[in-house]
Formats: structure tokens, C-alpha cells, sequence
């Protein structure tokens, strides 16, 4: 006997109709399932650039969504508005005794889940979660002291020591006629309806949808047995480039991490450790809550008085630095909403440690530019590159701009792509074009900045910096 008539399913980081724990649990409990996306104002209102990549990328998602739920006798229901507010209208409206979804662990999310719940029950209407997006949550993972690890490596052992092929099956969502649509149609809202205008999506390697998911993935398969050696070169195509679909969950956690599991070597391995650093940073930010608030992990940190310049921060911002690697992987960020992960670390390290301009600055610079943009992730790959995190980057250890571009894009096909100002240099020029003398600078028609600090003193400016620091806070304690 079904326990609901009927029930809503809030679609929310999770833009798929197989393989969904709410949806699989809803299909199993009601007669009647409706589906739901919210455009929620709350997160909508506070972006600042009406181009913004993402919102643009999640509508082109609902419509594959909404095709596939339409396909299945269902229809996906879309509104505009406060989430905390849409979800109980929608639910007393459509009359159903129960809410389904799929748990989110950022902070700002809970506090709306709770309120959403509060709101329901007020109404008489059930409110339940799911586990979906991760494969071990909240505190499935714990040391033996039952308190969360700090530190990735003996989290990944106790992840993968924990894990058994259960976790990893799939959550079937065989409609059984249940799927409900609405008396009258729901088509999606118009992206300028909701206050945004098209940017550069369509031109970019990045197909939308659980389609878009598919052929990646198919594509990644066919390299993943290179994928250890290829990652840090940012020339070559190494990365699964997966990060967005995985953000917004037009692809499974689970048939991907059985994927990696169940093909093994070393290639795989490796990129399933990189899926175990997104759910390590996770049960992080679900811990540590502080952390969305701006708190360093490590608390010495906190009142640390970063003394770069902003008009550092701008050329850092505008892939102007003088430093070519660099300055890449900034044009690259801005021109496409993506950048390469070792990238994302000398993009970091040099803002943090070169410039000693505080790593907020850049978090924030990122959280408003990536297209796969993951507090979580973000928060936990700043804290990693400014030494002020969990399990990060010793302060003393710092990346030398000229050597991770001379090691990782040697011949400069990645600089020459995305700084077309060097394109004309020689492989040995290329990653230090102050070096070029006057007259060759000249033949070539060079116009690129001088860099901005010179490496060698800002890194010994940055270890008395953290060095001192350190020693006030110890102090204190």
C-alpha cells in the first residue's frame, strides 16, 4: 500500500531523472509525483554579473530535464522566487502530503531547508531527505574518536575501506505511471525573465544536460588510463572536465565513482582520489561551518593583516600580472568559466603568496567566475593554496610561477593560447619575457606587462609573514 496520493520532488543540485534518490524514494511512496525546479531569488539576487554563465547552463539543463519528464508522462514544474517560499505555495497548491529532496550541506542551504521544513509542517505536509550527491555524508566517515579527519590521506582510507558495491548502486526511477503533470502547461521562464542576459555558452566545449554529462564521461573513458600522467598539463586534454555536471548533478556520484572503482589502475585510482578530495571538503564545510563565514580552519590565520596592494588584486583579476602562466589561467577563467585544476593552485599560490593579498579576495573572485563553482571545493582549494586550511600547503612551501609553467607547459602551447601577446616567442622566451632584451622585445612587437613583484622578494616577504604571525599567535596561546 502506498503511504502518499501524492507527492513533490524539489529538484535542486541533483538535474537528472535516473539514478535520484529522491525521486526514487517519492516514485515508491505516492501515487501521484510531481516534479520542481526553483529559480531561487535568494541565490539569484545576490550574483553580480547579469552574464553569468551558470544560471545560463541550469536552464539549458531543465529543458533536457523537462523532456525527459515529459517523455515519462511527468512535466517539470518551474518557478521564480524564494525557494523558502515557492516550495510550501507550490506544495499546498498542488495539495501533497509530502516533500521529497535530495540533501545540500552548504550552511546557507540548511538554513533554508529548515525553514522549508518549518513552513510545511505548519501545513501538515512531510519533509524528507536524501543522501544523493555524495556517497558518504555527514558523519559516515568519522576517526575512531568519532570526530571528523583534518586530514585527506587517512580520509581516503577510511573512505575506501568503508566502501562496499551497496554504495554505489543505483536508486531506479522506473516511473510506474506515476509521474503527474498539472492541469496546464509549465514552460521555462525566459533567461532575460529572470534577469540575466546570454554570454558565451554555446561556443564553449561544454554540452549542457544529462546528454552533455553522457558524452563526457564517454569521451573521458577513453583516456582515464592517462588521466595520472595528463592532469597537470594544462595543454593536453587529461582532466575529465565533469566538474560542472557533477555540480549540478546531471550526472550520477555513484555511477561515476563505480566506474572508477570497478575499472582500477592507476589513471582510474587517481581520479577516484579526486572525487574522494570533493566529499572530503564536503564533510568539511558540513563540520565546520565557520568556514562559509570567511574563518580560516587553522584560527592562527584569522587576524593575519595581508598587506598586497589592490591594484595587485586587479591585474591579477585581468590576467595581468607579467607572469605568463598566470595570467593564462586568468584570461582562461574569464573567457570560459573554467580553469585548469593545478591552475586553479598557481593561480592561488601566486595571488596568496606573491602578491599577500588575501586569499577571500580570490575565493570570492572565483565563487563569481567558475562555472562549476562549489563553495565547498572552493573554500577548501583557497584554504589549501594559502596554508590557512585543513590538511593544506605548509606556509614555507610556495610555487614558483616561472618553474610550474617551465614543468608544466613547457612548450607554451596553453600560454600561447590564452596570452596571443607571446605567441611570437621562442619556447625558451615564453616563460619569462622580461628577460627578452630590448631589441628582440622590439622585433617581436611585444606588449606584455612587466611582472607586477618580483618572485624572490615576495617570497621571503610572505615567509616573515606567516613566520611572524605564527609566532604572535603561539604566543598568545
Amino acid at each position: 500500500m502506498l503511504e502518499h496520493e501524492s507527492v513533490l520532488v524539489w529538484f535542486r543540485r541533483d538535474l537528472r531523472d535516473y539514478d535520484h534518490a529522491a525521486l526514487h524514494h517519492a516514485l515508491r511512496s505516492a501515487r501521484r509525483v510531481y516534479c520542481a525546479f526553483i529559480f531561487d531569488t535568494d541565490i539569484l539576487d545576490r550574483l553580480p554579473d547579469k552574464a553569468d554563465r551558470r544560471v545560463e547552463f541550469i536552464l539549458a539543463c531543465l529543458q533536457e530535464l523537462q523532456s525527459a519528464l515529459r517523455a515519462r508522462g511527468g512535466e517539470l514544474i518551474v518557478r521564480h522566487g524564494a525557494a523558502r517560499e515557492e516550495i510550501p505555495a507550490l506544495a499546498k497548491e498542488l495539495g501533497v502530503t509530502a516533500v521529497f529532496c535530495n540533501r545540500d550541506y552548504e550552511p546557507s542551504a540548511r538554513s533554508r531547508d529548515s525553514q522549508v521544513a518549518q513552513a510545511l509542517a505548519h501545513l501538515g505536509i512531510a519533509f524528507r531527505q536524501y543522501k544523493d550527491q555524495v556517497i558518504f555524508e555527514e558523519d559516515e566517515i568519522l576517526t575512531h574518536t568519532g570526530k571528523p579527519y583534518s586530514i585527506f590521506t587517512p580520509y581516503k582510507n577510511a573512505w575506501l575501506g568503508k566502501l562496499q558495491p551497496a554504495h554505489l548502486q543505483p536508486f531506479p526511477t522506473e516511473p510506474q505511471g506515476r509521474l503527474a503533470s498539472p492541469s496546464r502547461p509549465c514552460p521555462l521562464p525566459e533567461l532575460e525573465r529572470l534577469g540575466f542576459v546570454r554570454t558565451n555558452l554555446s561556443t564553449l566545449k561544454l554540452p549542457a544536460g544529462m546528454s552533455g554529462a553522457a558524452t563526457l564521461l564517454q569521451d573521458f573513458l577513453s583516456r582515464i588510463d592517462r588521466y595520472a600522467e595528463a592532469r597537470d598539463y594544462p595543454a593536453l586534454k587529461g582532466p575529465s572536465y565533469l566538474s560542472a555536471h557533477l555540480r549540478f548533478g546531471t550526472i550520477s556520484i555513484r555511477h561515476v565513482a563505480r566506474l572508477a572503482w570497478a575499472r582500477g589502475g592507476r589513471g582510474a585510482h587517481t581520479w577516484l582520489g579526486e572525487l574522494i578530495w570533493r566529499e572530503f571538503f564536503f564533510q568539511l564545510l558540513y563540520h565546520s561551518p565557520k568556514l562559509a563565514e570567511g574563518h580560516s580552519f587553522k584560527p592562527q590565520f584569522d587576524a593575519l593583516a595581508w598587506p598586497g596592494k589592490r591594484e595587485h588584486f586587479a591585474a591579477w583579476c585581468a590576467g595581468q600580472t607579467g607572469y605568463p602562466l598566470v595570467d593564462a589561467a586568468m584570461r582562461q577563467l574569464e573567457q570560459t568559466g573554467y580553469m585548469h585544476n593545478r591552475l586553479r593552485m598557481v593561480a592561488a599560490s601566486f595571488l596568496v603568496k606573491d602578491l599577500l593579498v588575501d586569499w577571500r579576495l580570490g575565493e570570492a573572485w572565483f565563487a563569481r567566475k567558475l562555472l562549476d563553482f562549489d563553495l565547498a571545493a572552493n573554500n577548501g582549494g583557497w584554504q589549501w593554496a594559502a596554508s590557512t586550511g585543513c590538511d593544506a600547503q605548509p606556509w614555507f612551501r610556495i610555487f614558483n610561477p616561472v618553474t610550474q609553467s617551465k614543468k608544466f607547459d613547457p612548450r607554451g602551447a596553453f600560454i600561447r593560447r590564452y596570452v596571443p601577446e607571446l605567441a611570437a616567442c621562442d619556447d625558451d622566451e615564453l616563460h619569462e619575457p622580461w628577460k627578452i632584451p630590448a631589441l628582440r622585445r622590439h622585433q617581436l612587437g611585444l606588449k606584455y606587462p612587466e611582472p607586477i613583484v618580483d618572485h624572490a622578494v615576495q617570497r621571503a616577504r610572505a615567509l616573515k609573514l606567516y613566520e611572524e604571525q605564527t609566532k604572535a599567535f603561539s604566543s598568545k596561546s
